[in-house]
């Protein structure tokens, strides 16, 4: 039986889930059809489709979880099924953090202006260099995969999940440090990309500057439209990572508890928040969102002209 914070907790689930699948669809069917008619596709856009694929399959993962953490109860929560959620979640989560590593590296190397000899030779093999970057974050992946197992080993012969992990909660809470130090790469990466690209776009203001030329130039605006990208990625990426432990946590201290219920909502925050923000901050992405609300908006104004004359 749900309680009303349990219903509560489900259906902010279900509404987030449906605003995250709408926006990451939204982006990876608009570039999969520019890609189908031009026979071709940017680094960019690749990346954007990836991301956004990737997104869509963590939200069903989550969704999944908290489908399963409302409509059954703790005692249903056998080593299979926990164990397969588990390693989707570090999956779709970790694919979803090296794309958008990758994309701000692009927008680093694509619109950032160095001098150095290092700089340059990454700038001039862009796309090996983001290519590198993402098999690289793989073998975080596959070492997550493999302290996973080992730790799942332990718990194969368990039939109640839940009671044993009542009775292992310092081997867990020991593998959860460990699973966490994976995120760190993704996260010095995009700070690094962050500090990067504000320093050549305080350069290149000041070598305006000192030309006396205007600071409003094309060149300036692609800086801070990058630096907007890359920040609204690093913040809401923290607060991921701040809200994923948490809800870690307090599971492994208070299990199925109302409390990691609520704070499973906020995991929602990342996959479907900043692809809403990468819309707004791609030409194409925001201009095509504006035709298919202008489409949408005419075709209620004219169902409601005819249901008035009727």
């Amino acid at each position: 039986m749900l309680t009303r914070l349990d219903a509560i907790a489900l259906i902010l689930s279900i509404a987030e889930f449906i605003i995250g699948m709408l926006a990451n669809a939204f982006i990876g069917l608009v570039n999969c059809c520019e890609w189908v008619r031009n026979q071709n596709i940017s680094l960019a856009d690749f990346i954007f489709t990836c991301l956004a694929t990737s997104r869509i399959m963590q939200l069903l993962v989550v969704l999944s979880y908290s489908l399963i953490m409302e409509l059954s109860p703790p005692q249903r929560h056998t080593y299979k099924l926990a164990k397969s959620i588990t390693l989707l979640w570090r999956i779709t989560n970790h694919l979803n953090n090296s794309f958008a590593t990758c994309l701000s590296i692009f927008y680093l190397l694509k619109i950032a202006h160095f001098s150095h000899s290092l700089f340059l030779w990454l700038k001039w093999r862009m796309n090996k260099v983001v290519l590198a970057a993402f098999v690289f974050s793989l073998l975080f992946l596959i070492f997550d995969i493999v302290l996973l197992e080992s730790f799942n080993d332990l718990f194969s012969n368990v039939s109640n999940f839940t009671l044993y992990i009542e009775q292992s909660k310092t081997l867990l809470v020991e593998t959860l440090i460990l699973l966490s130090l994976t995120c760190l790469f993704p996260l010095a990466l995009s700070l690094a990309s962050v500090l990067l690209l504000f320093l050549s776009l305080v350069r290149h203001i000041r070598n305006l500057q000192l030309n006396c030329m205007s600071p409003r130039d094309s060149s300036t605006e692609a800086h801070k439209r990058a630096i907007k990208m890359v920040l609204s990625f690093l913040f809401l990426f923290v607060v991921h990572i701040f809200v994923t432990q948490v809800a870690n946590w307090i599971l492994v201290m208070f299990g199925n508890h109302t409390s990691a219920k609520f704070t499973l909502l906020a995991v929602y925050v990342f996959p479907s928040g900043h692809s809403f923000l990468l819309i707004l901050g791609n030409r194409k992405l925001r201009q095509t969102a504006l035709e298919v609300l202008w489409h949408l908006e005419s075709f209620l104004k004219r169902k409601h002209l005819l249901q008035l004359f009727r």
